[in-house]
């Protein structure tokens, strides 16, 4: 019996195995709009066998975008082209989620393909947002230092993209706090300086999360799964650590949160990451360990053996997988035909089983 391909039941939901696929920057919107570009790509995932679905950062203003070509959710008439994509996630089986971000210092940039590096006003840039006015590269415009009546629309922003998640089919919501973006900012002594009540100690420094948290919850239904991902480490000098992590995990259970969606890094430009095979698994064991709620893994995850390990040895529950997919849309079906596991296949592929 595979444990990779068991259910895992949260909230209401059952997931039919333990593979998710990870939010992807697909950076092919306009405006926020979603095309056919990603009902393609979300679609050939859940036609792929995996569990979960979880679309890209996906901005809740138009300066939370990384990009302009980030899909967003700041507009009423953002949900209808959405709802295409949902729909046909479901009809395949697997379970649509959504991630909630807001960039940061790390916005108005451009395109990965186009050099990826801020853009300027005369370029269809923006001015960027953070706790501190501390620019991510030395070059960089500084970002607007958010004032008390910014942090609340902020919250407001998430709370209204919530909304609009549910009304466009989404079963699960995961709020990115995680890779250096806006809320990652707030958590990390290297990135906020201030001097307020979102400033300072581990307490008011996780304010803008828990907050957020709990104006969502009032508009996402109860029985609706809600993760959040960390950044678990900084991998920089007098950064956020995982002993922060923990700690964060053991509120976040306590005020809703289902899983803790385990990655890292991101937050500086002077980070010296060791990446290698399942180098942030670890951090997904730890926080699963010490606080008993439930954690995905991710990072370099790109074998059926090596994924099913990591829900075998009870280090994880959930293996998130990114560029694994990107290679192999149907990186599932293909791990359990691996593992000797069998599972059904769309109709419509069953001669190539």
């Amino acid at each position: 019996m595979s444990r990779l391909f068991s259910r895992l039941m949260i909230k209401d939901f059952h997931l039919k195995n333990r593979i998710a696929i990870s939010p992807m920057c697909q950076y092919s919107a306009e405006d926020g709009f979603a095309n056919n570009w990603h009902l393609v790509h979300l679609g050939s995932r859940a036609v792929g066998g995996a569990g979960l679905i979880i679309q890209e950062a996906t901005a809740v203003s138009p300066e939370g975008r990384i990009t302009p070509g980030d899909l967003g959710l700041y507009h009423d008439e953002h949900i209808a082209p959405l709802k295409n994509i949902t729909s046909f996630i479901h009809q395949h089986g697997a379970i649509a989620g959504i991630q909630l971000a807001h960039a940061g210092r790390k916005a108005s940039c451009a395109r990965p393909w186009k050099g990826g590096h801020q853009l300027d006003k005369t370029a269809g840039g923006w001015t960027t947002m953070a706790p501190s006015a501390i620019p991510f590269h030395e070059k960089d415009d500084s970002p607007k230092a958010l004032d008390l009546a910014g942090i609340q629309q902020v919250i407001t922003d998430f709370t209204k993209a919530a909304e609009r998640s549910l009304e466009a089919g989404y079963k699960l919501v995961e709020i990115h706090a995680a890779h250096g973006y806006l809320i990652n900012e707030f958590l990390s002594p290297l990135t906020n300086h201030r001097t307020d009540d979102y400033g300072g100690n581990f307490d008011n420094r996780t304010r803008l999360l828990r907050e957020i948290i709990q104006s969502v919850k009032k508009v996402w239904p109860e029985n609706n799964p809600l993760f959040v991902r960390l950044s678990c480490i900084d991998w920089a000098e007098g950064g956020w650590t995982i002993e922060d992590s923990v700690q964060l995990a053991e509120i976040l259970k306590n005020i809703g949160v289902d899983l803790i969606d385990c990655s890292s890094g991101g937050l500086v430009s002077h980070a010296k990451i060791h990446a290698s095979p399942g180098y942030q698994v670890t951090f997904a064991e730890r926080i699963k360990q010490e606080t008993g709620i439930l954690t995905g893994a991710v990072g370099l995850i790109t074998e059926a053996e090596q994924a099913e390990e990591i829900i075998r040895n009870d280090q994880a529950d959930l293996v998130l997988i990114a560029r694994a997919s990107l290679r192999d849309p149907n990186f599932p079906l293909h791990a359990a035909k691996e593992l000797g596991f069998d599972i059904d296949w769309p109709a419509q592929y069953l001669r190539a089983k």
